[in-house]
């Protein structure tokens, strides 16, 4: 009876997304004010009621309600709850009402926060938001039931999916979805502001926080499921261009665009298109993404099986597509910038170049990404395109990037002179060439040498854009350093909190370079006692070991890490098979892995005979592979740093609120 309940629920919520859509328009353009507040509440009654449906499907999910299709395919009575709790994004339905969820939470926020600003965008918001969620509850009342019912009760499930039984895949996808959903709310703001014509600067200085949060959780879940990869698939790196992974990529790429083409928009008036189109080209990539992971279009390791929804989305897709195109074309008048790029030696042609690489590396992702399928349709042959491609050609648009970071801060607005150039650009570049000088004597490689040696350029930017600002504090206050720090952060934390996400980047480029020209690989079978060398390290096998655990059973061998130099023990490892009771046919790997600032120790268990007599390892020596999950913690502080109110801006938005409210402004 509960869940027929919960599929009435989210009915409910679909009927009521769309009268609130035609309330929010029909409200914004009589400036009706009941039908405008009808917008809010029905923003609001549809987070209750899809929160209501999640709870009851998470009631099932806990209860082993397995007379529902959903936790009979994605859940079994062994399956720890915490399991049971995150196989509500591990299945199709389950992940599709956990999108409405996530969505119809931000739209709430979004809603709430602005009920007595932005008078004449949010009804327009709010219709965005709710068509957005109507598009969603369409699925899952008419393509993808969560609460479809089996015809039976069954004994017990059929299990979860081994690859999401790990701690990452509880955490992973929850940041994934935080960045993916939160990226609408830019996009209703842009379309907002489009349809009202208030096309000032107002909405991208109340856009920019909101595109920032979900950018951040983004970041974060790429980086989390690169851990995921890392730890679980056992094939020794964190990121293989996969098509799934490639569709977190391609909205981060546009999604960091628009983040930095909105400063030029709010300091010099320009790149006013250019901001419009980046933001809805990250919605659309994002639904696009979410299309490729649930149509089957595109073979993966972490998409759904094929379903119904693939021509739910390509019709979104097509409205996304031509209804924003016109109505783009409709206000491009009003789009003119204010300003033109005075130099190329300024920091706004840094930016535009910026913005262009950024296509660039997205337009060549989405290439190689769809590549198979064109191929497929046109010549009847499937032609995979895998990591070779995109490291040949993305590699060297993403080290431009990496150089870009360092440069654009030095150059000044409209122009920058040639003294400013040498002032600018000396201690920089003397880091730089130190640091390729080093890494070519001790290396005597010359790709890892322009990477480091520009890394290290954008580091030395950094700090010394930070000893700068510091030396300003302490001149004109007498604070200590740590003070003055924490407030270059508190009063312009959007400046110096940007610099140290780009820490956290750099951190990021030394771990791939790191990775890339430097790993070492062996694949041997041992005896218990027998050893191998692999790099500065000798490995000895000491054995299999078996525990049980509620739905598995672990194979785990033991092997210990020796310095070569020293002979002292550095650590034990652990690699793990793990074969589960429900699909004994799909063993999951554990890496065994030894941690440390200079290199990890990796070790794949691949098999074993005589029960572990002997056993076959692929053992990786990983160089500065630490550094990239350093950085994502890096990139995270920073992005908060940066998102963190300023008390004289929030102050002024405070009062740009009221004005946009009386018709003051």
């Amino acid at each position: 009876m509960i869940f027929d309940i919960g599929h009435l629920i989210l009915l409910a919520a679909l009927v009521l997304a769309a009268f609130g859509i035609l309330g929010g328009y029909f409200g914004g353009q009589r400036r009706n004010t009941r039908l405008i507040q009808s917008s809010f509440n029905a923003v609001y009654a549809v987070a209750a009621l899809v929160l209501a449906a999640t709870a009851i499907l998470w009631y099932g999910l806990l209860s082993d309600a397995f007379q529902l299709s959903y936790v009979w395919n994605h859940s079994e009575r062994a399956l720890p709850n915490f399991y049971k709790f995150s196989a509500l994004w591990g299945g199709q339905a389950g992940s599709l009402l956990f999108w409405c969820l996530l969505l119809s939470g931000y739209s709430a926020i979004v809603a709430f926060a602005n009920r007595h600003r932005h008078q004449v965008i949010m009804p327009y918001v709010n219709s965005v938001l709710l068509a957005t969620s109507l598009f969603f509850l369409t699925l899952l009342v008419f393509a993808a039931d969560p609460f479809k019912r089996v015809g039976f009760v069954p004994p017990d499930g059929q299990g979860l999916n081994p690859l999401l039984q790990n701690y990452w895949m509880i955490i992973h996808p929850v940041m994934l979805y935080l960045g993916y959903v939160g990226m609408v709310v830019p996009f209703a703001f842009a379309v907002g502001a489009l349809m009202s014509k208030r096309l000032d600067n107002e909405w991208v200085h109340t856009v920019r926080r909101w595109t920032l949060i979900p950018w951040m959780f983004l970041s974060a879940g790429i980086i989390m499921g690169s851990q995921w990869a890392y730890m679980e698939l056992g094939w020794g790196g964190y990121w293989a261009w996969d098509p799934v992974e490639n569709a977190s990529l391609l909205p981060w790429l546009t999604g960091t665009a628009f983040l930095h083409s909105i400063i030029i928009q709010e300091q010099r008036g320009i790149l006013k298109v250019w901001n419009v189109v980046l933001i809805w080209l990250t919605y659309f990539l994002v639904i696009l993404g979410t299309f490729t992971t649930r149509s089957g279009v595109l073979e993966s390791v972490h998409s759904f099986a094929r379903s119904d929804v693939g021509p739910y989305f390509l019709g979104f897709l097509v409205i996304i597509l031509f209804g924003f195109l016109w109505l783009l074309f409709d206000r491009l008048p009003l789009l003119r910038g204010e300003h033109t790029i005075d130099s190329y030696s300024s920091r706004e042609a840094a930016f535009l170049a910026n913005n262009w690489l950024f296509a660039g590396i997205a337009f060549a992702t989405l290439w190689g990404t769809f590549f198979p399928m064109f191929s497929e349709i046109l010549t009847g042959e499937r032609i995979s395109v895998a990591a070779p491609f995109f490291n040949k050609v993305n590699g060297p648009l993403f080290l431009l990037l990496l150089l870009l970071m360092g440069v654009a801060p030095l150059l000044g607005w409209r122009h920058t002179s040639l003294a400013a150039f040498r002032k600018q650009f000396t201690f920089p570049t003397l880091a730089a060439l130190g640091v390729g000088v080093f890494v070519f004597v001790v290396a005597r490689s010359l790709y890892p040498m322009i990477g480091l040696a520009i890394c290290a350029f954008v580091i030395a930017t950094i700090i010394q854009e930070y000893v700068r600002g510091v030396q300003a504090r302490r001149s004109t206050t007498g604070e200590n350093a740590l003070v003055a720090v924490g407030n270059l952060w508190r009063r312009n934390g959007r400046r110096y909190g940007g610099y140290i996400v780009h820490i956290g980047i750099v951190l990021i480029g030394v771990a791939v370079i790191g990775n890339e020209f430097y790993q070492q690989s062996l694949s041997v079978t041992l005896a218990t006692g027998e050893s191998a060398t692999v790099g500065r390290y000798q490995i000895v096998y000491n054995g299999m070991q078996t525990d049980r655990q509620a739905n598995l059973m672990e194979f785990g061998a033991q092997l210990e890490a020796f310095n070569l130099d020293s002979g002292q023990r550095v650590a034990t490892v652990v690699p793990k098979r793990n074969i589960y009771d429900k699909t004994p046919d799909m063993p999951t790997s554990e890496v065994g892995l030894h941690m440390s600032p200079i290199e990890d120790v990796y070790v794949v268990l691949n098999g074993w005979d005589s029960g572990g007599a002997s056993a076959t390892f692929t053992i990786y020596i990983n160089p500065l592979t630490m550094w990239m999950w350093v950085g994502g913690i890096v990139l995270v502080i920073g992005t908060l740093i940066a998102a963190w109110p300023n008390p004289v801006r929030r102050r002024n938005e405070s009062v740009r609120g009221l004005a946009y409210a009386t018709g003051d402004d």
